[in-house]
């Protein structure tokens, strides 16, 4: 059952301690926080628990509905008078999977979050910013989501003198913010849920002073399709620098897309399913028409025709040109960044029941896991480079165990190449493309599996995110199992490591300078193409972090790397 937004908000609120101004205990003289945007003054709440502002539900463009439904968004048009309360959260976008559960959702949903230290005016200066991009396949997902509460890594970024203002955003999904075929194309329309995400970018330029923040000294930060979307803002319209943001943090995502990227015409058969199942074929003006059809029965054509899986296109201008041509020449946002995957990506995103080499090459061939299809010769080198060896490859945790039955007797040959292929390899490669142009880049290997994981899947995706968030208590946990429970101590101070090296970046464009006399832990290298060194987060190690050489799979990855074009990204 969907809950409401109140409920919701205020079960949100009551885990970062945030609510002031309910019940008897609050204070009749608390002055509750403000902050004068060019629209009008927004009044937010105060955390004693966290010491904390939050700002909720902010909006940062014009409602994406009737005329604006399957449009560019649009900035702000209006101001207002007085104060306007920001405590509660807006409902998350219309989206596609359990990331919605329990969740509200709306087609009315571009609004953001911010979340300040309290004490914000005493460090003297405005504070570096954080600019969270949530994940979700760019199908599902919300920036009121329990996992990604910012109170506590903003509560550890104040711990080590780090401090930083936190803000989260919703965007468009799904077919809502990625419709794409050549009729939207003629009118300009493309790519609606990236330029959500731009728009929320400059938005925080014009009005993060009001808050106490420093449009100077943001960074976007994201995960799996936040970060995917962040590695479209490094080279959004050929890599213009719109002094948006000064630094990029990317979790298993990166510019270049697991995604065959395609143009829009490439979706006319998916969009026109969407289109006849209206009743809008016939229309003079089919856009006008899908603007009219009420939100109940587009959303459920777009659930009925199984068109709920939209990805961003190659539309020549926000996205100019194939990701991997871009870096090659040059053509990027040169900003710090970190740029990591998980050990067992491939768990997550390759196939399963593969028995055989043959079966494997068919798979290949047919374009498995995202990317276009593989001539008979390409496909041969992927057999050769990824050898069907059970030893090598991920999970590690299984040692050489062979599995068979719904898994496959190849599922680690095919695991290995699948996570190689989505994440890894781009990973490596970003990395790479920075050590040559000259820009620091952090690189690391998340390698812890959290409670509730199969040893089968291993590290698998998405799993490193409650601890670069600190979340220790498992909120938000509902559908999968809370990852710190049961396990040592070691977990929770390995989140702990992360969260505040992720702070610390925010803050410095440097992991590492919160700890820089630390004996136990080593420093994170900036990777070094002459060295290259990549950081491996493990809770069950004593160091909690340690430098390897990112050289692991270097055939198949290298490989990988040389087929970018072959795999349209």
């Amino acid at each position: 059952m969907i809950a409401s937004a109140i409920s919701l908000t205020t079960c949100f609120l009551a885990v970062a301690g945030a609510i002031i101004g309910h019940g008897a205990a609050a204070s009749a003289e608390a002055v509750l926080p403000n902050a004068t945007t060019l629209n009008g003054t927004y009044v937010g709440l105060y955390s004693p628990g966290y010491d904390q502002d939050s700002f909720l539900g902010i909006p940062y463009a014009q409602p994406p509905v009737g005329d604006l439904r399957f449009a560019n968004p649009r900035s702000l048009n209006t101001s207002f008078d007085g104060n306007r309360n920001a405590t509660s959260y807006s409902s998350e976008c219309v989206g596609y999977g359990t990331d919605q559960w329990g969740y509200p959702i709306s087609e009315d949903c571009l609004y953001m979050n911010v979340i300040r230290p309290a004490n914000y005016s005493s460090y003297g200066e405005p504070l570096p910013v954080g600019v969270w991009i949530h994940g979700g396949g760019f199908y599902e997902g919300g920036s009121r989501d329990l996992r990604y509460n910012l109170s506590f890594i903003v509560q550890n970024s104040v711990a080590i003198d780090k401090p930083f203002i936190g803000v989260s955003f919703n965007y468009r999904l799904s077919a809502w913010g990625f419709l794409a075929s050549g009729l939207l194309a003629g009118e300009g329309i493309s790519n609606m849920g990236l330029r959500d995400q731009r728009l929320a970018l400059h938005w925080i330029q014009e009005n993060i002073g009001a808050f106490g923040g420093d449009p100077a000294k943001v960074t976007i930060w994201g995960e799996s399709a936040g970060a995917m979307s962040v590695g479209f803002h490094i080279i959004a319209y050929n890599g213009r620098d719109d002094n948006l943001f000064r630094g990029a943090i990317m979790e298993s995502g990166n510019s270049v897309q697991p995604n065959a990227q395609f143009t829009a015409d490439y979706f006319d058969a998916q969009s026109q399913a969407i289109v006849d199942s209206v009743n809008c074929t016939a229309a003079f003006d089919v856009l006008g028409c899908l603007r009219d059809v009420p939100f109940d029965t587009l959303n459920t054509a777009i659930n009925t025709t199984n068109a709920t899986g939209w990805v961003p296109t190659l539309d020549g201008d926000f996205i100019a040109k194939f990701p991997s041509q871009q870096l090659d020449s040059g053509n990027y946002v040169h900003v710090p960044i970190i740029s990591g995957a998980n050990s067992d990506e491939g768990t997550a995103f390759g196939p399963q029941g593969i028995n055989t080499t043959e079966q494997f090459l068919a798979y290949l061939e047919a374009g498995g896991t995202r990317f276009a299809p593989l001539a008979p010769a390409l496909a041969d080198l992927i057999l050769n480079a990824y050898p069907d060896n059970p030893c090598e490859g991920i999970p590690a945790d299984l040692g050489c165990t062979r599995l068979n039955n719904s898994y496959g007797l190849e599922y680690r040959r095919t695991s290995a190449y699948a996570g190689d292929a989505v994440f890894i390899g781009p990973r490596r490669f970003q990395c790479q493309t920075w050590t040559a142009g000259g820009t620091p880049a952090y690189c690391f290997r998340f390698n812890t599996r959290p409670n509730g994981v199969p040893i089968e899947l291993g590290v698998t995706h998405f799993q490193e995110v409650a601890f670069v968030f600190d979340n220790t208590n498992g909120y938000g946990y509902d559908v999968a199992p809370d990852p710190f429970a049961g396990e040592p101590e070691s977990y929770f101070a390995l989140a702990k490591l992360m969260s505040n090296s992720w702070a610390s970046f925010i803050h410095d464009l440097d992991p590492n300078s919160f700890r820089l006399n630390d004996t136990v832990t080593p420093q994170w290298p900036v990777y070094d193409n002459a060295d290259p060194q990549d950081f491996v987060f493990d809770a069950n190690v004593t160091e909690l972090a340690y430098p390897e050489s990112d050289t692991f799979r270097a055939d198949g990855i290298s490989t990988i790397m040389s087929l970018f074009r072959v795999y349209h990204r």
